[in-house]
């Protein structure tokens, strides 16, 4: 009996099963053993910051989202005529001179890293850090990222040493061609210099990562810096993610691959999750970073906390249709989330979902829940937040995220855009016609690459 109950002990205490205190006194006690168990370390969120469409900086973009006012219009950064959708989500009025501290490095930065070392520097002016505040060993980063495409205007100069007689010649390309890119050219494009420029600009000495899954890299980046806290590589990490899709490259790719709506007459009601009427995404731009925190170090301080990270997951449809249409990633990422929480889906108190406003995004997507979070899918109110500021890879993850904290902050659900037709194949309880009160501050948050790769994370109010 004795070497029975050991063995059960040492899988509960190596599962993570065993709490701190009864459970583990008294089956230690029963066999006349002494075995150390850690207390979990408890992780907090203690600041935001957003940069998004609808909204530059957290007061502003959470005034948006409660009016239901909505950062989609017609393109405007750059000509739209010939590509297959005029619409998207930009950001207005951003000079990166007004936010970014270390200046001499905006010129090597893309706007993708602009916006993310914009967001990473309100965070840390929302959780109260200042400049040598932390111990620089003791603060990390960690981006989630994706692909920054180059402009063409960054190498028509050394295309077109190549092609003299409208065919490619690649000796004129190595001879004369590569001297025409400009030597710093790729520190603008590699997915992970969001990351660097926060570090430099924070002088965060500790761990540094990139998390470069697209859509799910937000979430994913947020799970990477709860384990770092974890393990006591830090006690203080900046997580983010930031993108921006207003690009050529990218309007063609998404229509292509992801579809985009052709509402060009109606751009504020083109972005329409889980609608039946809905037909495509719409292009946008955006960061939003946090401070995630050791729970005894922003209690230390004195810091504000908007959420406890409960627990993140991670999942993959892998192959086969069958895997992909019902959205199994989504589901296993749910319940990797749940069980690392300790609660049940009954406990949630609303849904922030992926909402990507494409037929067949969405539909998986629903399906996905069901397969995780069973029939309490149909109570949890659930929104959609990328119909008020489009969709961008990674960025738009960290946004939605943003805008989950700042309604259990605030107590209030925004509203899903546009959702007039509901789709009797999603069967969600969307909430639409304005913000809902919100009496269960426990959120959980979705996002989903368009592959399958998923992740889910879930947070609540202290």
């Amino acid at each position: 009996m004795g070497v029975v109950l050991f063995q059960m002990t040492l899988r509960f205490i190596c599962d993570g099963w065993v709490p701190v205190g009864t459970l583990a006194s008294e089956i230690c006690g029963q066999i006349g053993a002494m075995v150390w168990v850690p207390e979990q370390t408890r992780v907090v969120i203690t600041g935001v910051g957003t940069v998004a469409p609808n909204g530059i900086g957290n007061s502003a973009f959470w005034d948006s989202l409660q009016a239901g006012r909505s950062g989609i219009g017609l393109l405007e950064s750059m000509p739209s005529a010939g590509y297959p959708s005029k619409l998207a989500a930009e950001i207005r009025d951003f000079n990166p001179q007004d936010h970014i501290y270390c200046r001499k490095f905006i010129k090597v930065m893309s706007r993708d890293i602009q916006l993310g070392v914009t967001a990473a520097s309100m965070a840390m002016h929302d959780a109260s850090l200042q400049a040598g505040s932390i111990a620089p060993a003791r603060l990390g980063v960690v981006y989630g990222g994706g692909r920054i495409s180059t402009r063409p205007e960054d190498l028509v100069d050394a295309a077109s040493q190549s092609l003299p007689d409208d065919t490619v010649g690649f000796t004129r390309w190595g001879e004369d061609g590569l001297g025409k890119i400009a030597p710093l050219w790729l520190l603008k494009r590699l997915p992970n210099m969001p990351a660097c420029h926060v570090a430099i600009e924070h002088n965060a000495q500790g761990p540094n990562n990139t998390i470069t899954c697209r859509d799910a890299s937000a979430l994913l980046a947020l799970g990477e810096a709860v384990r770092i806290i974890e393990r006591d590589a830090a006690d203080v990490m900046i997580v983010g993610a930031c993108s921006s899709n207003i690009h050529p490259v990218d309007l063609t790719k998404f229509n292509l691959f992801e579809n985009l709506s052709h509402r060009d007459d109606d751009p504020e009601h083109a972005c329409r999750p889980f609608d039946v009427t809905r037909d495509g995404t719409i292009v946008g731009e955006g960061a939003a970073a946090f401070i995630v925190e050791r729970y005894e170090h922003a209690i230390a301080r004195g810091a504000k906390v908007y959420a406890e990270v409960l627990g993140v997951g991670a999942g993959s449809d892998g192959s086969g249709h069958a895997n992909s249409s019902e959205g199994r990633g989504i589901a296993g990422s749910i319940r990797a989330a749940l069980k690392r929480a300790n609660i049940e889906p009954d406990q949630i108190g609303h849904i922030n979902a992926h909402g990507k406003s494409t037929q067949r995004d969405d539909l998986i997507e629903a399906r996905g829940y069901y397969w995780g979070l069973g029939d309490a899918t149909r109570r949890i109110p659930v929104t959609a937040l990328k119909s008020y500021f489009g969709h961008f890879d990674g960025g738009s993850g960290a946004v939605e995220l943003a805008g989950s904290l700042l309604a259990i902050q605030n107590e209030s659900l925004p509203h899903t855009l546009n959702y007039r037709i509901p789709d009797p194949r999603c069967r969600l309880n969307v909430v639409h016609d304005g913000p809902q009160p919100l009496r269960n501050l426990t959120a959980l948050t979705v996002n989903r690459t368009s592959i399958g790769q998923s992740a889910a994370a879930i947070i609540r109010a202290l």
